[in-house]
Parts: structure tokens; C-alpha cells; sequence
């Protein structure tokens, strides 16, 4: 029995001696945790400015009647094309033909009081060229009757009755001179008569015309709003809307661009290296939101005057083609705008940034060692983030394992690849030729926009 207790007593103090020799020997260390690097990719790039458009016909018209009356056909297809000119509706034009058949015997009525005045005007010059004969003759008949009475050939009275025939011939040439200028007047009022009733024609003759409503623009028509048979106004600001036209080839898209970006673009322009897209045919790049990319392209067509002080933001528009119909007025559309001049950018994935209170960073790893870098970050490009400050593009550069590692750390590292998605866009972009326009030609550059970019380009060279 104490054999046995002994034994126990010396297997208990053989497993204390185990058990402390382990507790001194510690854990093996733990290796250095594995990071994926890769070198920043360096790349020609322009930095295209992402917004948000709508699409908007170039061409837009209201139709609407410009006379009163009965509607009475419809000639257009509802949703279809139509082609400038062509006829659209057809107003009741009785009525107006009746008032330009009225117009018209106005007219004539008119006429004839004018030739009736001109041969009133003849009758007076005719009665004007008697009465001066007459007057001729008195004055002769005067003279000898008072020579004769000088000579006492001839007695007082027949003096005084030649005397009073004369007053009375020169009476008549005074009655025949207002004759005239009554006749001249009468034929001053025919002509303004004939005038007006010119007029009255003309305008029955363009209200009757009215009544067939044509197509002003080319584009695709919208739904008849008005029947045949009823009765539409015209002619007001109120008059009946009877369908509206949009036009399609080529058209605009509209967006917005906040007071920052708007800075950014008078800078780039006054340093001479983005032309202002106000005179300058920038290339413009549209993708509807069920497209990949930007397959639409066009080139800047309008810069408003001002910034919007609702909003703080200047509405600015791009023209596109658009033979395939494809681009439909009303739509939203992505499109994308140059931000910047092309230059050489370091590129690197998102997922090697990391973000803390004050200020963005990225890992580096220096001989297996661990070091922080602060960057300034710009947009995307390819499906990677410009890095503005903080890398010169030949670093090596933790892509993946950000969470595991801290300044300072030995880290092992695997080589990583850093993919380029090509967006579609283009590394480099010129404003395009007078040839590939779709709008009509901008105003030339302004002197203090040439002189002020002068300057620059003159400092720029001297400063190199």
C-alpha cells in the first residue's frame, strides 16, 4: 500500500516538471503578415467631369391655329415623322374665301371711284382751260371798250358791263382752280380707299391661307389634340394648341455645373490650358443610362450668361447627332465634359486608399517595411483613382491587406497587378474642326481672354 502511494506521489511530481518546463520554452513568434503590392500605374490622361443631363429638341413648335373656325380634316399620322411644309390640318376656309371674295369687290369698288376721280380731275382742267379763255377774252373786250369810250365811240355803260364780264371770268378761273384741287383731292382719297381695300384683301387673302396649317419644322409630330369638327381659336396667345413638333437630328443636351466647377473651367481657360467651351467647340461624350460607356459624341454648343442664384449653378448645353433616333428629347443622359488639360497621371485602385478623421492615405512598402504616405486624390480614370500629390508612380504599393499591417511593420509581400478598365473616353482631346460642327460657328475669342493668355504662356516660358 505504501508502494503504491509513493509511485502516485512520484508520477505528480514528474508531470509538474513536464508542465514547467513548457510554460518557460513560450509560443513560437508569429510570421509577418502577407500584403499584395504593385507598382501605381503612369498614364497620359484627361480628367472628364461626370454630370447629368437631359436631352432637349433643337427645334420645338407649338401648333396652333391662327384663325378661328370649324376644324375640318386632319392630315398627319399621330407619333410619325413629318417633313417641314407638309400639311398638317385643314380649318372650314368658307367663310374666309367669302370674306376675300368681299375683300375683293371692295377692291374694285375702290378702283372705280379712282378712275371717277381722275375724270373729275380732267373735267376741272378742261373747265379751267375755258374759263381762262373766257377770261382772255374779257380783259380784250375791256381794253377796247375803253378806248372806244376814250374816243367817245363807245357809251359808260358798255364799259362797265365789259368790266363786270371780266370779274365774272375771273371768278370762273377761281371756281375752276377749287374744281381742281377738289379733283386732286377726291383722287387722294380714292387712292387710300383702293389702299385699304388692298389691304382688306390681302389680309382675307392670308386668313384664308391660314386655314391650311402646315408643318414649320421637320421632326416627329405628337398627338392630334383636337378633333375634326370642332371649333378652334386662333389667332391669340391663348388660341387652340392642335399637336406639337420636336425635332431629332441633331439634338441637345442640357446639364448644370456648380460655382467650384465653373471656377475651375475660367481658370483652366485664363491659363491657357483648356479652351473655354463659350468659344470654343469642346468634345462632349454621352451614354444613356442602359449603355455602357459614352458611344454618343458632340461637342459643347452653349454656355448661359450667368449663374443661376437659385441654385448656384450655370446651365451649359452639348449637341449631338442623332440619325438613328436613338436619343430621345426628355431623356436623361451621362455625359462627360474635359476637366482638365492632358498630363501624366499616377493611377492606383481604390482599394488602396485608406481614410482616416483629417486626411487620406496609402501604405508604401520600403526594404519589407511598412511607410504611410499622405495623397491628394482627383476623380476616376479607368476605373482608378488619380492621385493629384503624394506618389511618384514608382513605389511599390499595398493594394490588398490595408487592415493587417500599421507604419513601421516587416511585411511579406506578393507582386499584384493593378488592372486599367478602359472607360471609352479619350487620353488627349482637341476642340473640333469648323468641318465636324453641328451648330453654327462661335464668336471669336475676346482680346482680354488672347492678351491673358498670352501673358501666361509668356511666364510659363520664361519661368522654364
Amino acid at each position: 500500500m505504501r508502494g503504491m502511494i509513493a509511485a502516485l506521489a512520484l508520477a505528480v511530481l514528474a508531470a509538474s516538471a513536464t508542465g514547467c518546463g513548457t510554460a518557460e520554452s513560450g509560443p513560437p513568434p508569429q510570421p509577418p503578415p502577407v500584403v499584395t503590392v504593385a507598382t501605381p500605374v503612369r498614364k497620359q490622361t484627361v480628367e472628364w467631369d461626370a454630370y447629368t443631363g437631359r436631352l432637349e429638341p433643337v427645334d420645338f413648335v407649338e401648333v396652333r391655329a391662327r384663325v378661328s373656325g370649324y376644324l375640318q380634316t386632319i392630315h398627319f399620322e399621330e407619333g410619325q415623322p413629318v417633313k417641314e411644309g407638309d400639311l398638317l390640318c385643314v380649318i372650314d376656309p368658307r367663310p374666309f374665301q367669302a370674306e376675300l371674295n368681299r375683300a375683293k369687290a371692295a377692291l374694285r369698288q375702290a378702283d372705280s371711284q379712282l378712275q371717277q376721280a381722275h375724270a373729275q380731275l380732267a373735267e376741272a382742267k378742261a373747265q379751267q382751260l375755258q374759263s381762262n379763255a373766257q377770261l382772255q377774252l374779257a380783259r380784250t373786250r375791256v381794253e377796247r371798250a375803253r378806248l372806244l369810250s376814250r374816243r367817245d365811240a363807245a357809251t359808260q355803260e358798255t364799259v362797265d358791263q365789259r368790266e363786270a364780264d371780266l370779274v365774272q371770268a375771273q371768278a370762273d378761273v377761281e371756281v375752276s382752280k377749287a374744281g381742281i384741287s377738289a379733283a386732286e383731292a377726291a383722287i387722294e382719297t380714292a387712292k387710300a380707299s383702293v389702299a385699304a381695300a388692298r389691304a382688306g384683301e390681302e389680309a382675307a387673302q392670308l386668313d384664308l391661307d391660314y386655314t391650311r396649317i402646315y408643318a414649320p419644322i421637320s421632326g416627329m409630330i405628337s398627338s392630334e389634340n383636337v378633333t375634326e369638327g370642332n371649333y378652334v381659336s386662333g389667332g391669340t396667345a391663348t388660341a387652340t394648341l392642335l399637336t406639337t413638333i420636336a425635332s431629332f437630328d441633331p439634338i441637345y443636351c442640357t446639364f448644370d455645373a456648380n460655382e467650384q466647377e465653373v471656377l475651375k473651367y475660367v481658370r483652366l481657360a485664363q491659363a491657357g490650358q483648356r479652351k473655354s467651351s463659350r468659344f470654343a467647340k469642346n468634345p462632349v461624350f454621352l451614354g444613356l443610362m442602359d449603355e455602357d460607356g459614352f458611344p454618343h459624341s458632340g461637342h459643347m454648343d452653349f454656355v448661359d450668361n450667368r449663374l443661376d442664384p437659385n441654385t448656384a449653378s450655370m446651365r451649359a448645353r452639348g449637341v449631338f447627332s442623332n440619325e438613328d433616333r436613338l436619343l430621345v428629347p426628355g431623356m436623361f443622359a451621362r455625359i462627360r465634359i474635359p476637366g482638365s488639360a492632358p498630363y501624366n497621371a499616377v493611377l492606383i485602385p481604390d482599394s488602396a486608399v485608406g481614410i482616416d478623421q483629417s486626411s487620406q492615405y496609402v501604405y508604401v512598402v520600403v526594404d519589407g517595411i511598412i511607410e504611410r504616405r499622405g495623397v491628394e486624390l482627383g476623380p476616376i480614370v479607368d476605373g482608378l483613382r488619380v492621385v493629384r500629390t503624394g506618389l511618384e508612380g514608382d513605389e511599390t504599393l499595398v493594394i490588398e491587406g490595408l487592415l493587417l499591417v500599421r507604419p513601421g511593420m516587416e511585411v511579406t509581400v506578393n507582386e499584384g497587378t493593378i488592372e486599367v478598365v478602359d472607360d471609352g473616353l479619350p487620353d488627349d482631346y482637341e476642340p473640333l474642326p469648323p468641318e465636324q460642327w453641328l451648330s453654327p460657328e462661335p464668336h471669336p475669342l475676346p482680346d482680354w481672354f488672347e492678351t491673358r493668355t498670352n501673358r501666361t504662356s509668356a511666364a510659363e516660358g520664361a519661368a522654364q
